[in-house]
């Protein structure tokens, strides 16, 4: 596809650069062992900031059909993510005062990891999941799930056939939309008129604050500050009436919506207080995201000195985790095999792959402890003390964790 010159959402042109990471390929185009001796299509990684609505995003250059119709990322093999699913559950039953008599909607539903919670409890859900090979796990769990991207065409076929949704919630899924505003236009359009929505996504502010440049990939098509999703929102008469800032991702938001003119829903001092803190630093004007462009190269050049240190000091470096943002990062700093020996990953789904661009083989995590590497470089920084947990015995023969971002730290 051809790149687009306008924003998603308002239609601004964007000329306004927030991020180049160079060429880089699909980061869950993972590579099969028949695909080794084969070529890779590498896209322009390069990230705008609208000079309108200082909506951060990238151009389109494949299709949601291409990233997302055979999906890699399954939600189920992270325990720290369930824990958080179901904790979610737990807390908006009680909050909204959940029973068998309301309708849960999720969008993006991934294998029924959160779903699974509310059918617990016996109330009636319906998961919305594009990707075919995730969504039949789903199923197989029992849990309703319709294989379809969502818009306002789905959404409005279901109203049609009497189904609204009492809760509409999506988790890490409104970046990956490429059609913003037909994606919000249909959850306005399926939610009840005393429904709430839920939705989950990285926050552009720490982002920024905490060098996590990694997290842009191009199935991340927009990031979003509390302002400008506020905007998007209110465009198709939903209002953000309440916001939380929660630790997932390296710090997501949480918002909270409902029909405009439903006034049962107070907006919250700490949205209040979340819009003048954006505001405060700046994301209501362009200046304010200047500084990111040199903060982001600095961060490549010290991972790439610490990491060929390392390797002229004669020392072994393998890595853990083949996320999306890993992906990234390693494309970006220009590593393969050459300095990596080998990844691995809990996820059976990844393992026997090699990794996209770089070409690093995946393995299962004993793998590590048969090669007993000096450093054990850790690509999904946001599961940390998971990770830390599970890998603890590296230390035996005198392993060390390498945290890449915010900053290269060495955890013993």
């Amino acid at each position: 596809m051809s790149t687009s010159a306008t924003c998603r959402f308002c239609g601004a042109a964007l000329t306004e650069s927030f991020c180049d990471l160079g060429l880089s390929p699909l980061a869950n185009s993972y590579v099969r062992a028949d695909q080794l001796d084969q070529g890779e299509r590498f896209y322009p990684l390069h990230a705008y900031v609208c000079s309108e609505c200082y909506l951060v995003q990238l151009a389109e250059f494949e299709t949601p059909e291409q990233i997302f119709g055979d999906y890699a990322y399954f939600s189920s093999f992270s325990r720290s993510w369930l824990e958080h699913a179901r904790a979610y559950v737990e807390q908006t039953s009680a909050r909204f005062d959940l029973g068998p008599s309301n309708q849960i909607v999720e969008i993006a539903s991934n294998d029924g990891y959160l779903l699974q919670y509310f059918v617990e409890r016996e109330l009636p859900v319906l998961g919305i999941e594009p990707a075919a090979n995730v969504a039949a796990a789903a199923q197989e769990r029992g849990i309703p799930t319709l294989v379809e991207f969502f818009g306002t065409e789905l959404a409005t076929r279901l109203r049609d056939e009497g189904t609204t949704a009492d809760l509409l919630l999506g988790n890490n899924v409104l970046a990956h939309v490429p059609d913003l505003n037909d994606f919000v236009g249909g959850m306005a359009t399926l939610l009840s008129d005393d429904g709430v929505i839920t939705m989950e996504f990285p926050h552009l502010l720490q982002l920024m604050r905490h060098n996590q440049f990694d997290t842009i990939y191009h199935e991340h098509f927009s990031y979003f500050s509390f302002l400008t999703v506020s905007a998007v929102f209110a465009h198709h008469g939903v209002r953000l009436f309440d916001v939380e800032e929660i630790p997932t991702h390296g710090g997501s938001l949480r918002i909270y919506g409902c029909h405009a003119e439903n006034a049962a829903h107070v907006t919250t001092e700490r949205a209040q207080q979340l819009l003048a803190v954006e505001r405060d630093a700046g994301l209501d004007r362009l200046r304010g995201y200047a500084a990111f462009p040199e903060q982001v190269r600095r961060t490549k050049r010290t991972l790439v000195r610490f990491l060929l240190d390392a390797k002229e000091s004669g020392a072994t470096i393998a890595a853990y985790g083949a996320p999306a943002k890993g992906n990234t990062l390693l494309n970006y700093a220009g590593v393969g095999t050459d300095v990596i020996d080998f990844t691995v990953d809990r996820s059976p789904h990844k393992q026997g792959f090699a990794l996209p661009g770089t070409r690093i083989p995946i393995f299962a995590p004993e793998r590590v402890f048969e090669a007993k590497p000096d450093y054990l470089l850790v690509l999904p920084w946001n599961l940390r003390d998971e990770i830390i947990e599970d890998m603890r015995g590296i230390r035996d023969w005198g392993g060390r964790f390498v945290f890449p971002i915010p900053a290269v730290t060495v955890v013993d």
